[in-house]
């Protein structure tokens, strides 16, 4: 069996592949609520064959939402419709996760296909951020600089979010620290501009996504997996400082009770040169996994199955997180079964699925399978 195909346990979860679908954005909510589009959307990923199906950037709160099309997590409703697609994704035969976020300064955004930038006048929201510093670019609204208070308040909302998270069923949580959100726009000098306890050095910088971590650890039990996504580069002309900061700012993190890092880039500012190519982030994954000591996960480029299949051989990494080869291909892990020529995967689905896909489909299913 090749590396790709084989399970991975993390605490009490064993995944039966490599294979996880990353959270996208779908911009398909209404007052942050799911509806028939994510329950499809969701089921139909799980079915697909991926070990771990992680539900897209989950807002904590109202001002927390990228746009006014995302999903919720702060009542009871938005838990009750999210509950129903954990069962559903469990059902399919793959694990349920949630990413839990806040979009900082990048909230109050037009959907992608509507402009993706600040939304103006009443239809709108004040942002907030450590600091009153716009994003730049197509952001260019000035945030509020948070007080302790709100401070405070944030983390708490991610504390109830979390709560709900396990309450719908949920047994995977990653919080969104990465892409110049509010947690990474803490972390980011960019952004930072804090003379108090929250800010100037790493230290400070990095408070408040470990307090974080801490009270959500004290509420998520021991025994489910706690991830987060993180930003530790942000290709511009500080990437090692960046980088070393951010690795000592993860060992943190571990200390602090989280289980697994899913690495991704900082988007911190409009100017950084990212050198968009497969697998890019690999080297860097496997440098955070070898000085941290503890399992990590990256996306961007991963959809290549040889790729995909080095990276989890050479240790690079412990997950594959596949993003849009699964909106154009849910059965993605069956054209990578094909290409792997593995002919009897531990995270076969039903016979009579199996078939079906073997009959209609352009992936081909090894007749074996059962």
């Amino acid at each position: 069996m090749t590396q790709l195909f084989s399970p991975f346990r993390l605490k009490d979860i064993t995944l039966k592949n490599r294979i996880a679908v990353a959270p996208m954005c779908q911009y398909q909510a209404h007052d942050g609520l799911s509806n028939d589009w994510h329950q499809v959307h969701y089921t139909s990923l799980a079915r697909g064959g991926a070990g771990l199906v992680v539900v897209e950037a989950t807002a904590v709160s109202p001002e927390g939402r990228i746009t006014p099309r995302c999903l919720g997590l702060w009542n009871e409703e938005q838990a009750a419709g999210l509950a129903n697609i954990a069962s559903a994704i469990k059902g399919a035969g793959a694990v349920a996760g949630i990413q839990i976020a806040h979009a900082g300064r990048k909230a109050s955004a037009n959907i992608p296909w509507e402009g993706d930038d600040h939304i103006e006048g009443e239809q709108g929201w004040q942002t907030l951020s450590p600091s009153a510093v716009a994003f730049g670019a197509n952001l260019g609204k000035v945030p509020t600089a948070m007080t302790i208070d709100d401070i405070q308040r944030v983390k708490a909302d991610f504390v109830a979010a979390a709560k709900r998270a396990l309450d719908a069923g949920f047994e995977w949580l990653e919080l969104h620290f990465a892409h110049g959100y509010l947690a990474q726009s803490f972390f980011s000098t960019y952004a930072n501009q804090r003379t108090d306890e929250y800010g100037g050095d790493a230290e400070g910088r990095g408070r408040f996504l470990i307090e974080t971590v801490e009270a959500v650890r004290a509420v998520w039990p021991e025994h489910l997996p706690l991830t987060a996504r993180f930003g530790v580069i942000e290709f511009d002309d500080k990437d090692e400082q960046t980088l070393s900061e951010s690795i000592a700012l993860v060992k943190q993190f571990k200390r602090a009770g989280l289980d697994m890092l899913n690495v991704s880039i900082c988007f911190s500012t409009p100017t950084a040169n990212i050198p968009w190519r497969p697998a890019f982030l690999a080297p860097i994954a496997e440098r955070v996994r070898r000085e941290v000591g503890f399992p990590v996960a990256t996306s961007w480029g991963m959809d290549n199955p040889h790729h995909a299949e080095q990276a989890i051989q050479d240790q690079q990494m412990d997950l594959v997180m596949i993003g849009k080869a699964f909106l154009a291909n849910p059965h993605w892990p069956y054209q990578a079964a094909q290409t792997l020529k593995v002919s009897r995967p531990s995270w076969v689905l039903p016979s009579s699925y199996a078939h079906w896909l073997e009959r209609y489909s352009t992936v081909k299913v090894e007749s074996s399978i059962d």
